[in-house]
């Protein structure tokens, strides 16, 4: 993010060619106009009131009718009679405002306008404004610094040639002010007439500005006369540089970054003078100023490619990323300036790999995602042990913050995850750090799904299957963490594994034990509270009487009785049982299923050891026990029921028919390990197949012109210098021309017979929409104070509207708007055009131009667990019914997915032909929003497709936009256009 200058004047505008049209500046609180404003007459006998305050709401009431539109001519005499000596402050702001806005020049007669069509008229002062200019002048040599630094601010913003002439002998006057604050001001004041009249006003103001930065101490001052060389007299401009290179670091922040600005210029026209520029930016890239240090380093690396230059920005780039004052937004520009960076030169960027992780410390969870998709692209076998261990590190932060209660948990269970898939890439990528991670993590299996315990038992799966020397001590430590398991999905996935993988006799023995101690004996049921209470009154120990003769205190004899119990065993509560006894108990048929498989498969594995018989009957035993919950488990799914039994009728089959185990036993043992493993190496395919398709460059044709920017002339150039040295290249090396696409979001404002033709081009920057539009003139006539007034609805704010001009005959010229958008809520914007056409108005009634939610989604990806726990939190749902022309399930997909810019996270397996397809699509806006989308069709019996769309978000806005899209598209594939 480039750094913007505090103090820098606005763009040149063009001198208006009449006395209506103005150039605003500023606005006004509407509190003067409450009630309405008043009239001309009102507002003269406010003027001559003796009373300031009176004074300052009868003036601001002039220039709030003024800008609406009205004249007001006698305000004019009144203003300079009462009010032009004013020792007040507050009316002197607001006379510089009513110069500001009021006309300066007399209205062409009408035979002045005959006599020159063309609209090129030489225009006549006011004769009033002989006395405005005098005003003017006592305020610059007045002797309160104060008014006289307003009033050169203030000529910052006049453009006339007739009332600047006689002030420049005071505004000369000014630089040798003894206050700073006057000094400052008059050398932006000299800027500005220099820029706008040049020789005419002020021939040699570079040399005055040359002399007074000479002579000046104070920062802001130096810096403005500076700024005055920089854009007026380049070369004076180097040569005090050159003069006082040693000294710069102490000329402030703001000089310091023109002086950036201006190695910028000068190096890209002449390359030859990088050698007079290295000693000042490698002296700024140690600046204690984060913004001149981060354009020095942003300067070094566009105008150098050498590795100390590289190595020295890039070191920049670490300290401000680790800057405790720096904020997210700073980090997320560093992360994107280095991710940009290791493209082109990843072993620069591998030595400061360890800096970077320590900004893993920020709390904001964005920071810490860019930074670990930044750190392990450059990844090697060098630094991957530090890198793993600083993951670990942090994995068990992440740990302690869960236990800690005053603890910030802003992370939370996304950041955990995040880490373990960096963790399980470094595994992947590295084997030989892989049973050191692996066995770490696995203390984490503990703990609900919010913990992020089923990532880790996903990350040891794919170890275990694609590491077989670490399986055994992988099983080792599963087995015995099988009882701090408290996840229903995690327990699953564990089962799975000691089933698939256990093949030792040693494993085996120790697994199948394990589990079943862990279940327990059978029945697997609730026992409800009249039972309960039943079988402790049975059970209950009988009470005995005991009656015997004691001695009391006294002496005296008594008889004593007394009950006594005989003690009992004390039962089993719930509370007790095992982990993986409750959710059986608890009634998960799911789980139930799992576990009869996975005592099936190492039943099947030890056929031949001693112990195999006991093993079998205790699996059949236990999968009856399974069958029995299944079916007496009110809150169980009929269908799952039905495929438990099914699924567990199979298993004992293959554990008691030798002819039904010969079919079974491969099937069962071996299959579902393999699918996993071509599983795993489809993701692995796809990955490299992504990567590659990063690599690849662009495909250009053989006769496509190639533009050098070093054959160009430099007046070609124009003042501003593109500083992006990619963008020649990647046109040199295939790069297309923006301009199609660009022709997408053109609209179409008038019609071709109108009077004034109207085109825009919308450009979305993020949160900005920029308007450039076209307006051409149809008409032999000139048509002057032609305004186009916009208007918006939805979150939309217009931040720059368009400004008045005069188009001559047949002419045409661009003007540009700025609206500022704050969500994705569909919007509309919408205008008028209004000119003058002699002494004739025009209106001309715009097409409303509808802003596309596509122009701020973005595909986005997450895990699964993610996109369900954000499923069930958003609340705002959106149910679209399918209705298409389409016939084919992927086809459909693909063109859903196409149309709404979103990233499908559901794998579809397109080698087989299916009559339903669910999908799961996700996607971010600009604003931070996520959309969530679930797409379920299937395939009728007369070959139409029917279904839902659902769409969930946040916010209702999104739901809705994202709907109507869905149902504008969704009916038929686009046309292809054919050229």
């Amino acid at each position: 993010c480039k750094a913007q200058h505090s103090t820098s004047l606005p763009p040149p505008m063009p001198v208006p060619s009449s006395s209506n049209e103005t150039y605003c500046t500023f606005t006004l609180a509407p509190d003067a106009t409450a009630g309405g404003l008043p009239s001309q007459e009102e507002i003269s006998k406010d003027l001559e009131s003796n009373d300031d305050k009176v004074k300052c709401f009868a003036l601001k009431a002039a220039i709030m009718a003024m800008l609406s539109g009205e004249s007001m001519p006698k305000i004019l005499m009144q203003v300079i009679r009462f009010c032009i000596n004013t020792n007040d402050h507050k009316l002197k702001k607001l006379m510089m405002l009513y110069w500001e806005v009021v006309p300066k020049y007399e209205e062409p007669t009408s035979a002045e306008l005959l006599a020159d069509p063309g609209g090129k008229i030489k225009r006549k002062l006011l004769p009033e404004m002989i006395l405005v200019c005098n005003a003017l002048r006592n305020d610059l040599i007045h002797p309160n610094e104060y008014v006289r630094g307003s009033m050169l601010r203030f000529l910052c913003k006049v453009k006339d040639e007739e009332i600047l002439g006689p002030l420049i002998p005071s505004i000369k006057q000014c630089l040798e002010h003894r206050h700073p604050y006057v000094r400052k001001n008059a050398a932006l004041a000299i800027f500005h007439v220099h820029k706008l009249h040049g020789d005419n006003l002020l021939p040699d103001a570079p040399e005055v500005m040359e002399a007074f930065l000479l002579a000046e101490t104070d920062v802001g001052a130096r810096r403005n006369a500076f700024l005055m060389l920089f854009n007026q007299a380049e070369d004076l401009a180097i040569q005090y540089l050159a003069s006082n290179i040693e000294s710069v670091m102490g000329f402030g922040d703001g000089f310091s970054l023109l002086v950036l600005e201006l190695t910028r210029r000068v190096c890209r026209k002449d390359a030859n003078q990088k050698s007079r520029f290295v000693r000042v930016l490698f002296a700024m890239l140690t600046s204690e100023s984060s913004a001149v240090s981060y354009e020095a380093a942003w300067t070094m690396i566009s105008l150098s490619s050498s590795p100390t230059a590289i190595r020295a920005a890039a070191n920049t780039y670490a300290s401000l990323l680790n800057n405790p004052q720096s904020d997210n937004n700073v980090k997320m520009i560093v992360l994107e300036r280095l991710d940009t960076l290791k493209k082109k030169h990843p072993k620069i960027v591998q030595e400061i790999l360890m800096d970077i992780l320590r900004a893993l410390a920020t709390p904001n969870i964005d920071v810490c995602k860019k930074v670990l998709t930044v750190v392990m692209d450059i990844v090697s076998s060098r630094n991957v042990q530090e890198v793993v261990t600083v993951l670990k590190r942090e994995v068990n932060k992440t740990a302690a913050d869960n236990n800690d209660a005053t603890s910030s948990k802003e992370k939370g269970v996304a950041y955990r995850s995040i880490l373990i898939q960096a963790i399980h890439s470094c595994a992947t990528k590295f084997p030989d750090v892989a049973e050191s991670v692996v066995h770490a993590l696995m203390d984490f299996l503990g703990g609900g799904p919010e913990t992020g315990s089923i990532q880790v038992i996903l990350f040891v799966r794919a170890i275990v299957e694609q590491y077989p020397s670490l399986r055994e001590s992988l099983l080792n430590k599963l087995t015995m963490n099988l009882e701090d398991i408290t996840s229903s999905g995690v327990m699953c996935v564990s089962l799975w594994i000691l089933g698939e993988y256990c093949n030792d006799s040693m494993l085996l023995k120790e697994a199948f034990e394990e589990i079943t101690n862990q279940l327990g004996e059978a029945p697997y049921l609730l026992v409800t509270e009249s039972a309960d209470n039943v079988a402790k009154e049975e059970s209950a120990p009988k009470k005995e009487v005991v009656t015997k003769n004691v001695v009391l205190s006294d002496g005296t004899y008594a008889t004593q009785t007394a009950y006594s119990e005989h003690a009992s065993a004390a039962p089993i509560t719930v509370n007790k049982a095992s982990s993986l006894r409750k959710m059986i108990v608890g009634g998960d048929v799911f789980l139930g299923s799992v576990v009869a498989n996975c005592l099936t498969k190492l039943c099947l594995k030890a056929e031949n050891a001693s112990e195999a018989k006991k093993m079998t009957i205790k699996t059949v035993l236990t999968m009856c026990g399974i069958v029995k919950m299944a079916e007496l488990t009110p809150t169980a799914h009929r269908s799952s029921v039905a495929d438990c039994k099914d699924r567990i009728s199979v298993q004992c089959r293959a554990l008691m028919d030798p002819k039904a185990r010969k079919v079974l036993k491969d099937t069962i043992i071996n299959k579902s390990s393999e699918s996993f493993a071509e599983f795993l190496k489809s993701l692995n395919q796809e990955s490299a197949s992504k990567e590659d398709k990063e690599d690849t460059s662009t495909n250009v044709q053989a006769d496509d012109m190639i533009h050098f920017r070093q054959l160009r002339a430099n007046a070609a150039q124009g003042g501003d210098i593109d500083l992006d040295d990619g963008t020649d290249l990647q046109r040199a090396t295939g790069g297309g021309d923006s301009s199609v696409s660009e022709l997408k979001h053109v609209y179409q404002l008038s019609g071709f017979a109108d009077p004034v033709y109207a085109e825009a081009l919308v450009t979305v920057h993020d949160y900005d929409i920029v308007l450039e539009m076209l307006v051409i003139n149809r008409t032999p006539n000139t048509l002057s104070n032609l305004t186009v007034e916009l208007a918006t609805m939805g979150d939309m704010k217009i931040v720059e509207r368009p400004q008045s001009c005069t188009i001559g005959p047949l002419d045409q010229t661009n003007i540009r708007a700025s609206i500022k958008v704050s969500s994705t809520e569909t919007g509309h914007i919408f205008g008028t055009i209004v000119y003058e056409d002699g002494n004739t108005k025009g209106y001309i009634n715009l097409n409303d131009i509808h802003m596309d939610i596509m122009d701020y989604i973005r595909p986005a990806f997450c895990t699964d667990d993610v996109f369900r726990s954000m499923w069930a939190e958003f609340e705002w749902e959106n149910k679209v019914a399918i209705s298409t022309t389409i016939e084919d399930l992927t086809v459909f997909l693909d063109h859903i997915v196409a149309a709404t810019n979103m990233r499908c996270l559901t794998e579809q397996d397109r080698s087989h032909v299916n009559n339903f397809l669910a999908a799961n699509l996700y996607a971010r806006s600009v604003f931070g929003e996520d959309a969530l989308v679930n797409v379920s069709v299937e395939k009728k019996s007369d070959g139409k497709l029917g279904g839902y769309i659902r769409i969930r978000s946040k916010t209702q806005g999104i739901a809705l936009s994202l709907g109507d899209r869905i149902t504008n598209v969704q009916r038929a594939l686009p046309e292809k256009k054919s050229f």
